[in-house]
């Protein structure tokens, strides 16, 4: 059944809102927020809870065009040597403001391309890592992978320091696609480098694929996905790509004439999701599938997958602490974004030692507000019970949100006594809903296409 009528009269088609990886989304971080903060929330931490660590590696052998991300291009490793020194800096300013006692729970390293550092670099950075935090029970460890910079003396650093999963970034194999996006990678290059971790001990794969590419059509989509699937990836993360060139300047290499228009994205996005639950693979929220096997699976099935910076996650930290420019921190009290240029970055760690340069603390209601667009986010639904009862100061403002979501978006969403669903058919209006629960969206253009 066709659905786009619905959600053209919904905006669907128009509409530019938040990804919602956080609230309030990152570009309402403000000025003021920053190492007093972070130093405050950090001698905060419970030891008995164990944190996340994030470390953000900015650079990459080339850019991308399609790219948005805080990345810088280098020749050599000099500048990555560099920056590595600083990162160990604010490594230990991290441990310093820390209560003893702190344990790792989780360790995501991304980009930019991790891979880029030589294996000694990599080694000494998760030397010194490992040193400063020991590890959970039931750690793990994921880091992001570019097939084209990923030396096999690398991958064996990290699988000799028990990494979990690989995220692997493909996009697109059409060839058309790849050249107008300036990231030309083969499918014999990606399935070697996963040959390779997989014998190194790395079993869990997460795969990121982008629709909405320039040239993208149903059978560079449907290929795509056959081949990925053909190596078996437990995870897979299918973005809508976000035409930004007032954000991200080298997107100007972007023929926007041949980009597909919000209804052909909407398209391709269906056909994703039907071609990936014919191969066995579950949605999971908007934009991620998994085998019914893995553990996002199950915790989408029991209630505890959850959205962040990195999309849908089963990690359950309360605080995650980022390392690099512009890597953001989690706190229950609120966030901090490291300056966002390397140079000011390094220019705060030598000063300081922490690099929080802004965020926002969160209020009662913020709290309140994240939580109910996390479940909508995360679970589709409104639970009212569980939402009246762990925030019961706001049980009104609670009613009068899902009186708004009822009287905008009646036919796309099932109302209960204990619960407000969206429709399966209309999962795509996720965000829209999302967006019209946060009363204080600002700044539209600095947001993607919500489809």
């Amino acid at each position: 059944m066709d659905n786009s009528s619905t959600l053209r009269k919904h905006g669907l088609f128009d509409a530019k809102v938040p990804r919602y990886t956080s609230y309030p989304p990152a570009n309402r971080f403000a000025q003021g927020i920053g190492a007093r903060f972070q130093r405050d929330w950090l001698a905060r931490v419970d030891p008995a809870e164990g944190i996340s660590v994030y470390v953000h590696i900015p650079f990459c052998r080339r850019l991308c065009w399609f790219c948005a991300c805080r990345t810088q291009g280098t020749k050599t490793l000099s500048p990555v040597a560099a920056y590595v020194e600083n990162l160990l800096l604010e490594l230990e300013a991290y441990h310093a403001a820390l209560p003893d006692g702190i344990k790792m729970r989780r360790l995501h390293l991304g980009g930019g391309t991790p891979t880029l550092l030589s294996a000694e670099l990599m080694q000494l950075l998760l030397d010194r890592i490992f040193e400063r935090f020991a590890q959970t029970n039931d750690f793990e460890f994921s880091v992001e992978i570019d097939p084209t910079e990923a030396k096999p003396e690398v991958l064996a650093v990290l699988a000799a320091r028990k990494m979990t999963r690989a995220s692997v970034g493909v996009q697109d194999f059409a060839p058309k696609v790849q050249q107008a996006i300036g990231r030309e990678q083969s499918f014999v290059q990606t399935q070697e480098v996963i040959d390779t971790l997989r014998r190194n001990g790395v079993q869990s794969l997460n795969v990121d694929v982008l629709y909405g590419l320039p040239f993208q059509n149903a059978q560079s989509i449907v290929d795509t996905l056959e081949r990925i699937v053909s190596l078996r990836p437990d995870r897979l993360a299918m973005y809508g790509y976000a035409h930004v060139p007032h954000v991200s300047k080298r997107q100007v290499m972007i023929p926007e004439t041949a980009l597909p228009n919000p209804e052909q994205r909407y398209f391709l996005a269906s056909l994703a999701k039907d071609r990936l639950s014919a191969l066995g693979y579950e949605t999971l929220g908007i934009d991620h599938f998994a085998l019914p096997t893995d553990s996002l699976t199950k915790a989408a099935k029991n209630g505890t997958m959850v959205r962040n910076f990195q999309g849908y996650t089963d990690d359950p930290c309360a605080t995650l602490i980022g390392l690099g420019a512009s890597a953001i921190s989690k706190f229950p009290q609120g966030f901090v974004q490291n300056a966002v240029s390397t140079s000011a970055y390094v220019e705060r760690v030598r000063a300081q030692g922490l690099a929080g340069h802004k965020g926002v603390a969160l209020s009662p209601e913020d709290h309140f507000i994240s939580a109910l667009i996390n479940d909508v986010m995360c679970n589709g639904a409104i639970h009212k019970d569980a939402l009246a009862l762990a925030f019961p100061d706001f049980t009104d403002l609670l009613m009068f949100q899902i009186e708004q979501v009822k009287n905008r978006f009646g036919d796309l969403v099932v109302d209960t006594p204990s619960t407000l669903t969206v429709r399966p058919e209309f999962l795509a209006a996720t965000r829209l809903i999302a967006a019209d629960l946060d009363q204080s969206r600002t700044q539209e253009h600095l947001h993607s296409l919500a489809v």
